[in-house]
């Protein structure tokens, strides 16, 4: 009953775990430059305190986080410990209130990335302390030149400070999720209807004018003039890709790899709901980067209610700390509410975007940090290329590769040549997180995050980049699965072209003349051409079921009409085609480029998913249609794995001494070019 009304314990109470007496214990060294080590000198051999001096040493951090990050102690273990050694009360948090709580919301929300924390209590304030980074060396020495300091202190670990936060200051946090575009930049947040008298004037204005042509030059030939501008508005919007696919990538990045004590704390940020069977094979993946695994941030938003996912994390042990974080209720349940909810636990100085599904190469956040580095300082976001795993798992799977090969491999590549806005695709971003959190983080109203979020940091004067590096993810097999998913996607386009187009002339002075149109062909042509395409193919089938009477001279006018229709659709096939054959070469996989030949099925499936989004749009602008993953039955990378491992033991065999080599397996090939453990399951 004591810890109820003085919920913070003092310094002489909670000092960790059981050890012997001080007279029992080695002296410290009191000229260690590891000061952070001499609360546990006494239970490590000095095998592993010399590993874990070189090992911080190497890396430029404090040498507890390389014992924490090798699994030799946990956090709680050794914060009690420090506590312990330094007089410092530990402070379990579990019955601090609000009230307690000296910082207002919106510092509150600050504190998660800082670890500090002014908390009151009967004895005064206090500073609450999660230890990071080379923290503990900083407070050991603070300590030991000024003892009397511990009493103003309080310790606690990542995990216990992180569900403090969310206990007292949940609502803020949501809060702050919701509002940090919205609230300081409303008309380009998707919430809501404001500023859309501009697109209701446009579209006012064009039904005046096809009244008016009707009226005056009959309604055949008003409909010609319509048909006639929304095929140069496709034809400009295949132009625009295929000069993208002609102009080539960018020059690779001249700048120097950096090394491991150079490399900053890197945050990895995934937002997952219902992945309990996906989220295992996103940590060894993110296990394997080739990343000091102390200088990972590590960060999984899951929702409030989504208990198997939350087990499933709970029952995997990694190399890295994992932050959890509970997003709680409120607001629409998006992926990028999700997202702004753990952008303040983000301590990196570069967050990248995984989703569950994701399987990275290894070497992608060394190769997004150079071409940081060779940017100038306008280069706010760094995007990988996605590629689809499961690709024989079906048509629709195998066309899914084809796209996103003529995407990520061909389009976007040569677009960053350009200088235009990129639309961003949905993972695998790698952002300045300050810059990230200048802009207000994702909009949670947008059901693409991505694509809104590109062209928000394109009207701030920043640019984003392509990097040869691939993230592989898993494509829905199914009709019903792969139609959900379009939809969100023209249902999130249409939003972002809405709030853009808000105010037409500012986003012209803001992308300029070529970034305006380029924003309007890609985001605005792709719904477009979606949903036009049956009214070019039903016009086409009229026009050829006419053929015979018209051409005879009675109306030869509908007759061009239908060569203008017939030409625009296989143009529009053409494109499509080239592009993923295009990709799909580059990636070795012509073998998948049969699939191609149903690009019109194809289009006739993106009609479908284009106009079930327009009914969404009003109906249900912010559900997020959920895709399930896990459910691959065939794996691109596991394939060639496969045949790596055939052609080495092929090769052993052949070797001199063959007879006396080890067989080789799965599990000898290590794919990182640092060695990690793999990740074992807890009992």
């Amino acid at each position: 009953m004591e810890n109820a009304t003085r919920p913070f314990a003092r310094p002489s109470e909670n000092r960790g775990t059981s050890r012997p007496p001080r007279a029992h214990r080695p002296r410290a060294r009191a000229t260690s430059a590891y000061p952070e080590l001499d609360c546990i000198r006494y239970r490590l051999s000095p095998g592993i305190l010399d590993w874990a001096e070189q090992r911080a040493e190497r890396l430029g951090l404090g040498a507890d986080r390389a014992i924490i990050s090798a699994g030799i102690l946990d956090d709680e273990t050794y914060v009690r410990a420090l506590a312990a050694d330094l007089g410092i009360a530990f402070e379990p948090l579990e019955t601090v209130a609000r009230s307690q709580c000296l910082l207002s919301d919106a510092d509150l929300v600050g504190a998660a990335a800082s670890g500090l924390l002014p908390v009151a209590d009967d004895t005064g304030t206090a500073i609450v302390i999660a230890p990071r980074g080379t923290g503990a060396r900083g407070l050991v020495r603070l300590i030991r030149s000024d003892p009397a300091r511990a009493a103003r202190f309080r310790l606690t670990t990542t995990e216990r400070f992180n569900r403090l936060l969310l206990r007292i200051g949940g609502d803020a946090i949501v809060t702050h999720a919701l509002q940090a575009l919205q609230g300081r930049w409303p008309a380009l947040s998707a919430s809501s209807r404001h500023g859309f008298g501009c697109v209701s004037i446009a579209a006012a204005a064009a039904v005046a004018a096809f009244s008016l042509m009707a009226a005056f030059l009959g309604p055949a030939v008003a409909l010609m003039v319509v048909e006639l501008t929304l095929s140069a508005i496709f034809l400009a919007w295949l132009g625009l890709r295929l000069l993208g696919a002609f102009v080539g990538p960018p020059p690779l990045s001249p700048a120097r790899q950096l090394s491991d004590r150079e490399l900053p704390i890197y945050s990895v940020i995934a937002a997952v709901y219902r992945e309990a069977a996906s989220v295992g094979g996103l940590l060894a993946a993110i296990e394997r980067l080739d990343y000091p695994a102390e200088k990972l941030d590590v960060i999984v938003a899951v929702e409030a209610d989504d208990a198997d996912t939350r087990d499933a994390l709970n029952a995997i042990k990694t190399r890295f700390p994992i932050t959890v974080i509970d997003v709680p209720p409120g607001g629409p349940r998006t992926k990028p509410k999700a997202l702004n909810v753990a952008l303040p636990f983000a301590r990196g100085t570069f967050t990248v975007i995984y989703d569950a599904e994701d399987r990275p190469d290894p070497g992608q956040l060394r190769l997004a940090l150079r071409e940081f580095l060779g940017g100038d300082r306008n280069l706010a976001c760094v995007q990988a290329r996605l590629c689809i795993d499961n690709t024989a798992d079906g048509w629709l799977a195998r066309y899914f590769t084809a796209e996103y090969a003529g995407q990520f491999d061909v389009f976007l590549p040569g677009l960053a040549s350009l200088h235009v806005p990129l639309p961003l695709g949905g993972t695998s971003n790698h952002f300045h997180t300050d810059t990230l959190r200048k802009i207000g983080g994702w909009d949670p109203y947008n059901v693409t995050e991505d694509a809104d979020l590109g062209m928000r940091l394109a009207r701030w004067g920043y640019r984003a980049a392509m990097i040869d590096s691939t993230t592989y993810e898993e494509a829905p097999a199914k009709p019903s699965a792969w139609l959900r998913q379009r939809t969100r996607w023209f249902k999130g386009w249409m939003q972002t072209w809405l709030v853009h187009m808000r105010r037409p002339r500012q986003l012209w002075r803001e992308l300029g003349p070529s970034g305006f149109i380029a924003f309007n062909l890609m985001v605005g042509g792709t719904v477009l051409a979606a949903l036009v395409h049956p009214l070019f193919v039903a016009a086409l089938t009229c026009s050829i079921a006419y053929c015979g009477g018209l051409w005879a001279g009675d109306q030869p006018s509908l007759v061009l009409l239908g060569i203008v229709y017939g030409m625009t659709a296989v143009c529009g096939y053409l494109s499509s085609a080239y592009l993923g054959w295009l990709g799909l070469k580059r990636r070795e996989l012509s073998s998948s480029a049969w699939v191609l030949l149903l690009t019109p099925l194809h289009w006739l499936l993106l009609s479908t998913a284009a106009w079930r989004a327009v009914y969404q749009l009003f109906t249900q602008p912010f559900v997020w249609e959920k895709t399930e993953h896990g459910l691959a039955r065939t794996s691109q990378r596991a394939a060639r794995l496969a045949r790596a491992l055939t052609d080495l033991e092929q090769d052993l065999r052949c070797a001199p001494q063959a007879g006396m080599l080890p067989t080789v397996n799965e599990a000898t090939i290590d794919t990182s070019s640092s060695r990690r453990r793999p990740l074992r399951a807890s009992a």
